[in-house]
């Protein structure tokens, strides 16, 4: 694997990426359909960048930060890391590249080995790709341990024995070991106590700045991906619909869905009012079955849906089976980065 010149590009860049899981029925379970978990997203992310990745439960959020890494194959596009063609890799040479791109999991108890103490989580990765061992290794691990807030005597504990925030942290040294320049943040602090969640992502703040890190941070909370990234991308149903910077997407949202996620954030003054945009409907599908008897069966009612009665005041309704229509991005004139999937972009600016 040769090396690129330094800081040719994008650290990361990920072209109509596609990944699909079959859907299989009867005895012999023969593939009826297909879900459609990543329909064709493309972005790029900056040496020492946070890209935010947005969206419903079910959008494809973590599906896209896990092919990314190859823990899920792709079925088509192309991730290129820098300069590298992550899916063009072999066995080998991806093993290599795992010591730049680590991922930080949802789940801070299922993500360790209730098995194995502190200490092996957080070095068996640098014994793996051979960084170091014996002694040398027990200082890494402790160090890491100091690092992250946690005293290096916990290096004999089991992970049964720390709180949730604890067990992030664990998590965070576990991905720290290899000296990555990327790392995946899958939802790092969803699960933690909110008087937890500052602490921890102070902490990835402070590392990225000593390290030089650069995050695909994915999140529901919109407030925690203000504070946080540097840019973000609106996903729904399997695409991008808007991407722009942080400041120019929270001021200026031009997609309806992002409207309406943008609506959902609480204010902190109860008394200030602020347009609420509700969407009818459920989130559609992403089955798409190659039999349409199947399709026609499992669809979500997609027909139109009458505003409540007692429709709230200052409330704007909009149909989910509107979105349905995702077309490629489009950058927004005289509004530089700031990309929206729409055929009209005349009446999303007007």
């Amino acid at each position: 694997m040769t090396d690129p010149p330094a800081n040719a590009g994008p650290l990361l860049k990920v072209d109509n990426l596609v990944t699909h899981f079959p859907v299989k029925r009867g005895v012999f379970k023969h593939t009826v359909g297909q879900v459609k978990a990543v329909d064709g997203v493309s972005f790029e992310l900056s040496r020492g960048e946070t890209l935010g990745l947005v969206g419903e439960s079910g959008c494809g959020k973590t599906t896209i930060g896990r092919t990314i890494l190859r823990l899920i194959p792709a079925t088509s596009g192309y991730v290129t890391f820098d300069g590298h063609d992550v899916f063009g890799l072999s066995a080998a040479e991806m093993k290599q590249m795992r010591r730049r791109m680590q991922i930080i999991f949802q789940d801070p108890v299922g993500s360790l080995n209730p098995r194995m103490t502190v200490g092996r989580i957080i070095g068996e990765p640098m014994q793996v790709h051979g960084i170091a061992k014996g002694a040398e290794l027990a200082d890494r691990v402790a160090s890491l341990l100091k690092r992250v807030g946690l005293s290096a005597d916990y290096a004999n504990r089991y992970p049964h024995e720390f709180s949730g925030g604890q067990r992030q942290r664990i998590g965070i040294a576990r991905a720290l070991g290899l000296n990555p320049d990327f790392i995946v943040c899958d939802e790092p602090v969803s699960a933690l106590d909110v008087s937890i969640q500052s602490q921890v992502l102070n902490l990835l703040n402070d590392l990225q700045e000593e390290f030089g890190l650069s995050y695909l941070f994915i999140a529901h909370n919109l407030a925690v991906v203000e504070h946080f990234c540097d840019r973000v991308a609106v996903m729904y149903l399997g695409r991008i619909v808007e991407l722009a910077d942080r400041d120019e997407l929270y001021n200026n949202p031009l997609h309806p869905y992002t409207k309406a996620l943008m609506s959902a954030v609480p204010t902190p003054d109860p008394a200030g009012k602020q347009e609420r945009i509700m969407l009818l409907g459920d989130v559609p599908s992403p089955i798409v079955y190659d039999n349409p008897k199947y399709q026609l069966s499992s669809e979500t009612d997609q027909t139109a849906h009458d505003v409540p009665a007692e429709a709230e005041a200052g409330v704007t309704y909009f149909e989910r089976a509107d979105l349905l229509d995702r077309p490629d991005l489009v950058e927004v004139p005289g509004r530089p980065g700031h990309w929206v999937s729409t055929h009209d972009i005349e009446s999303m600016v007007a």
